[in-house]
């Protein structure tokens, strides 16, 4: 049975882990026989948003706490992760892996994976495992896989174009799909980057978890 590391950025797509990707996730690897841990960093968030208005919230909240109600309680702090406990790691998307977990929203090509995220994810790297990155979050993968990989955010060309000056080899690709870097061991899907509904989100996640414990 393998066990898959999926690492959350807080719980809503405004400010942390979008909450239908990452449930889609957790969804289809248990579907697929697969066994799965959730970890977060235990910072606080970058930013707080009222999701009633869209406006930022006056109000300090904790990452790992926020990540705490998607894992229902079942969650690690990221710390404390060993990438040898683990076959693959997965990153659902939300804006928070770009507010949280690295800080892309405000550096953009010059940003940089908080450490400790950075430490996990190359593990597998160093190790060949499988890593699958879900909407926004491919935007980490040249801090984490380095220059070369291939991967997609969808097909918004300012993400994209960033991406490239990055050192990543963008491919556009609709939500029910996924593109795929064998070199890297490196999978990728837009989902709400450009999905118009949970079906579509849900057929690219599905594919991308059934690659991921493939390789």
């Amino acid at each position: 049975m393998k066990k898959v590391a999926v690492v959350l950025s807080g719980c809503g797509f405004l400010d942390g882990s979008e909450i239908y990707e990452t449930v889609l996730t957790l969804l289809a690897l248990d579907k697929a026989g697969a066994m799965y841990q959730c970890f977060a960093p235990n910072i606080d968030q970058t930013r707080v948003v009222n999701y009633l208005t869209g406006d930022e919230a006056n109000e300090t909240r904790n990452v790992l706490v926020e990540s705490a109600r998607l894992a229902r309680g079942e969650i690690v702090d990221i710390e404390d992760a060993n990438g040898d406990d683990f076959d693959a790691i997965i990153f659902p998307g939300g804006f928070g892996a770009a507010l949280n977990l690295s800080d892309f929203a405000l550096q953009g090509e010059h940003c940089q994976v908080i450490p400790s995220v950075e430490k996990f994810a190359k593990q597998f790297v160093g190790a060949g495992k499988p890593l699958g990155f879900i909407c926004i979050a491919p935007v980490m993968i040249p801090k984490i896989c380095g220059e070369g990989v291939t991967c997609t955010i969808g097909k918004d060309p300012d993400t994209a174009a960033t991406l490239s000056k990055m050192g990543a080899k963008h491919e556009t690709c609709d939500a029910r799909n996924i593109i795929i870097d064998p070199p890297h061991n490196v999978v990728s899907t837009p989902a709400y980057m450009l999905g118009k509904s949970i079906g579509e989100v849900a057929q690219g996640i599905e594919k991308l978890v059934k690659r991921v414990l493939t390789f």
